[in-house]
């Protein structure tokens, strides 16, 4: 009985989300046809019950005692990582559902569908954090990827929709064959799956020539792709720019800030805890990796013309910068790394509270911004609006002293600390080249060329600007509570090492 009140707490909070999907599925059935309850979908109560939810479900996680141990047969694992990353992402999906309200209702996307697949991959990012065994590792990644694929095509309306639903479910098959073959063969040359005896079976992997095989190098590499792949590192980032730019904005939003903590926090598991002994191979992949995400980010932004895949881009390029800290394997990258993903989440949401929330109006229609070109001269008809936007891009640049100067900062001190001094060098010589795009786009908003019309801007709702006040006030004053986020990150990275 113990045993089960110890496996049930550890997933407390994913159990009730799963039951409120389950009732707010009942509910969706039988009111969403109801024309004399006034289709009560389609109001702001379905999204207020969302909104409940999340709330409840951060306070269910941060009024637990923080418990190290496994639990479910040893598939699941609970430490400080866990209990901080999924405070985070509880967090940092209340911040982006602030966001996404009014754009649906624009949009005209308030399917009660929509919210319970954000409900069930928020469940399936839970359960990544605390998978322990290569097979929850490939059935949590399945429950998020399949959930991802119907997101990228939940415009019904639109043919680029359907477009980025149907390539993202195709190269997504080729990472999960990846991942499940690799699984197998390791799983077939060693007779394990949990990541604890795994760790133990490679302890002395490169010393014992009766454990080494070539076999089991190729198995880990696979898994290694799979996860690079949902991390959209390069070269395996193909995806990326078209399932952004076909999937409606907030839909992208989603995809671009909320699984990146999940799979980093796999990804420390399966490189800094389990394979670390063969950290030869795998060093020479991360740098590979690496060196390639800096530079196809940096370059591959210069000829964007569209928000989505400029912003596709840059994300590649901080992937770049996570995975550099990784190179080291000690506490400090790892703590590094953890600040990076947290200053990345916060001008992330205030990157596209600015962007999705910029509409110019022409009578009869209200546009979003979908070109780069349409902030030119912004600083005449909002200038609070254009001073966010330079801020934020301030900080995505990495010019002191907002939050992204900071962030890349440890990540190179980490790196420097284990002699990776060619990478460094690479990395800051491409982040020099990198500002020139982003201080093109502050440009355009102060010192634009005259428009031939004057713009009308549509008043951001106060949600969202509440979420873009929150995101300046982090990038700014960082630096301010700086020792503070480091001792959480500390905190968090600690199981990795210990």
């Amino acid at each position: 009985m113990y045993n089960f009140l110890y496996n049930f707490y550890s997933i407390l909070t994913e159990t009730y989300i799963i039951c409120s999907i389950c009732l707010l599925l009942m509910y969706g059935v039988f009111l969403s046809t109801y024309s004399t309850l006034g289709y009560p979908l389609l109001s702001q109560n379905f999204t207020l019950l969302i909104l409940q939810i999340l709330t409840f479900s951060f306070l269910l996680i941060f009024l637990q005692v923080p418990l190290t141990g496994m639990s479910w047969n040893n598939f699941l694992i609970s430490d400080f990582f866990t209990y901080y990353a999924k405070l985070i992402v509880i967090l940092t999906t209340i911040g982006w559902f602030l966001l996404s309200s009014e754009y649906l209702l624009d949009e005209k996307l308030n399917y009660f569908e929509f919210w319970i697949l954000i409900l069930l991959a928020i469940v399936a990012m839970l359960f990544i954090l605390q998978s322990y065994d290569l097979l929850t590792i490939y059935l949590a990644i399945e429950f998020q990827s399949l959930i991802f694929y119907i997101l990228a095509s939940i415009n019904r309306t639109s043919e680029f929709s359907t477009e980025a639903g149907l390539k993202y479910f195709i190269l997504g098959a080729f990472s999960s064959a990846f991942l499940l073959c690799g699984s197998s063969i390791v799983y077939g040359l060693t007779g394990l799956t949990n990541l604890n005896d795994l760790s133990q079976f490679f302890s002395g992997f490169l010393v014992d020539e009766n454990l080494f095989s070539y076999n089991l190098i190729i198995g880990f590499i696979f898994i290694l792709v799979a996860l690079l792949f949902k991390l959209s590192a390069a070269p395996f980032h193909i995806w990326s720019p078209d399932v952004y730019e076909g999937a409606p904005f907030i839909v992208t939003a989603f995809f671009s800030i909320l699984p990146k903590l999940a799979i980093m926090g796999l990804l420390f598991r399966f490189l800094l805890y389990t394979f670390y002994d063969m950290i030869p191979f795998w060093q020479d992949i991360i740098l590979l990796s690496t060196f390639l995400s800096i530079l196809i980010g940096t370059f591959g932004a210069f000829a964007q013309q569209k928000w989505k895949r400029f912003l596709a881009y840059s994300s590649i390029n901080h992937v770049g910068f996570l995975l550099l800290a990784i190179l080291g394997g000690d506490l400090e990258s790892i703590s590094s790394i953890i600040f990076y993903l947290i200053v990345y989440i916060i001008t992330m949401l205030g990157m596209f509270a600015f962007i999705i929330n910029t509409k110019i109006y022409k009578y009869p229609i209200v546009s979003p911004m979908r070109y780069l070109i349409d902030i030119e001269g912004l600083v005449r008809h909002n200038p609070f609006l254009a001073g966010s936007g330079v801020v934020l891009l301030f900080s995505m640049a990495g010019i002191p002293p907002t939050a992204g100067f900071f962030s890349k900062l440890f990540v190179l001190l980490a790196a420097l600390q284990v002699n990776s001094f060619g990478i460094s060098l690479f990395a800051v010589g491409v982040s020099c080249v990198a500002c020139f795009y982003y201080i093109r786009l502050i440009k355009n908003i102060y010192f634009g060329s005259t428009v031939s019309q004057w713009k009308v801007l549509k008043p951001m709702s106060k949600l969202s600007s509440l979420i873009l006040g929150i995101s300046l006030i982090g990038i700014l004053f960082v630096f301010m509570d700086i020792e503070l986020i480091s001792i959480i990150s500390l905190a968090m990275s600690i199981p990795f090492i210990y």
